[in-house]
């Protein structure tokens, strides 16, 4: 065997020992394996298990993890390197699983980086006595999780199985709450649009564009797994319809992106089509102000081209009717122009 490396110190959020849903104290993550093992040796259906959750480790930490858990070296590849495509991989007797998590920036933030949404990762690695959780991002922490769990024993005393259906609803549960604000804001956006639409409003809407494809990306890749999930031998008969109803979560979940993407495409081509509308509607009152200025600039024009012998140059009422036929010009002009809708 190997040599063991150093234990992650900086990287743990926190690690338990659970026998039938109580937390058990044990100085380390190596002592606590060893009790939990120890138990379910000594008693018959007993489901001790170990809890450990890490924030973004190196991969001296996680390989370390890997040593003593006996995790699969691909799966361990993939929690260092993260940014991975949502998935459920089984190694030998143990699982992997990755989520994506979704984050709704507040407006103060999302002015300052152009982003709506941010996401981040989570990967599970399930054993029949462990769970390892392995968290990328500052989005969706999982200490709620581990606090409501350890609050009802009989929810952690569902073993390894219960807590993975905990955090995989904990993460879909985000998704619902990020979907309805996006909702929000596509609404506020449709009922500003045939307002006076200006160019940043046309960014705004490209945005929401851009993260809805994000969102997209991160919650329909998840639905097929977990749609599987239910069917996978480490996950107990009495734990399936649990995993059912997360799934059927997703697929709401699903649905409401897909239809929010098209809602945001019709919206971004109504604000297209409703500022090029208006920026013909501004060509038209421009044309219509150079036509009516043209006439007097013509005669005026004609007339201070200084020859010796134009008609009316010489006669008194020569200057005041030049005026009134100006006038009389660009009333008619104008009159017209503002019948016909371009004034």
């Amino acid at each position: 065997m190997r040599e063991v490396r150093v234990p992650p110190v900086d990287s743990v959020v926190e690690f338990g020992a659970y026998v039938h849903g109580e937390k058990v104290a044990a100085p380390a993550i190596v002592e606590a394996l060893d009790l939990v093992r120890e138990h379910n040796k000594s008693a018959e259906g007993a489901n001790a298990f170990v809890w450990v959750g890490l924030h973004e480790p190196e991969a001296p930490e996680v390989e370390w993890l890997a040593e003593v858990f006996e995790l699969h070296p691909l799966s361990v590849e993939d929690a260092v390197k993260a940014h991975q495509r949502p998935k459920i991989e089984r190694y030998g007797d143990s699982l992997f699983m990755v989520l994506k998590t979704i984050a709704y920036l507040d407006p103060v933030r999302a002015s300052g980086n152009n982003e709506i949404i941010a996401t981040g990762e989570i990967m599970v690695f399930l054993g029949a006595d462990f769970v390892v959780t392995v968290r990328h991002g500052e989005h969706c922490p999982l200490t709620a999780v581990r606090e409501r769990l350890e609050d009802k024993p009989t929810l952690m005393s569902r073993g390894p199985a219960g807590v993975l259906h905990a955090i995989a609803d904990h993460v879909v549960d985000q998704y619902l709450q990020v979907s309805d604000l996006m909702q929000l804001e596509l609404e506020e956006v449709e009922a500003t649009v045939f307002a006076d639409v200006s160019s940043r409003d046309i960014n705004r809407i490209y945005q929401l564009k851009r993260e809805m494809l994000e969102m997209k990306r991160a919650v329909t890749p998840l639905q097929a797994p977990l749609s599987a999930l239910p069917q996978r031998r480490v996950v107990p008969s009495e734990m399936r319809e649990y995993f059912r109803d997360v799934g059927d979560h997703l697929s709401r979940v699903c649905e409401q992106v897909d239809s929010s993407n098209e809602l945001c495409s019709s919206i971004l081509q109504a604000a297209l089509a409703r500022s090029n509308a208006l920026a013909n509607e501004d060509m038209r009152k421009i044309s219509s102000w150079v036509a009516i200025l043209a006439v007097p600039t013509m005669i005026a024009g004609i007339y201070g081209m200084n020859f010796d012998f134009m008609p009316e140059t010489k006669q008194v009422w020569g200057y005041p009717a030049v005026l009134a036929v100006m006038i009389t010009a660009c009333v008619l002009l104008h009159r017209g122009f503002r019948r016909n809708g371009w004034l």
